[in-house]
């Protein structure tokens, strides 16, 4: 893998990890259950981040410590292969407390790649 392999990845983490956020603004737990649309959405946009993640090079991965590579795949391998048993709770706490400072560490690592 090449380091524009890397860097578009990243680029993808970045976005739809974004895109999650945006997505959720105005929108409280209890709106995932709700509407359906919303979860299946927020779902899909944090397995991309998790399969975008798994698709960067181990190098790229040592140089950026800070970003938690092992539990971002872990995440989404949980989410596609127990698509039935995903708890919406863990779901909403991971896009309202654990992707912003993703966010945050991906938006400078693209900017100064």
């Amino acid at each position: 893998m090449t380091q524009h392999d890397d860097a578009v990845r990243l680029r993808h983490m970045l976005e739809h990890a974004r895109e999650a956020v945006v997505l959720s603004e105005g929108k409280s737990r209890p709106s995932l259950s709700a509407e359906r649309t919303l979860e299946l959405s927020l779902t899909r946009l944090v397995e991309i981040v998790g399969e975008a993640a798994a698709r960067i090079s181990p190098a790229a991965q040592e140089r950026y410590p800070e970003i938690p590579w092992v539990e971002i795949i872990g995440l989404r391998n949980r989410l596609v292969h127990g698509y039935d048993a995903v708890d919406l709770d863990i779901l909403w706490d991971i896009i309202e407390i654990d992707l912003p400072p993703l966010i945050a560490s991906l938006e400078k690592i693209v900017a100064d790649g």
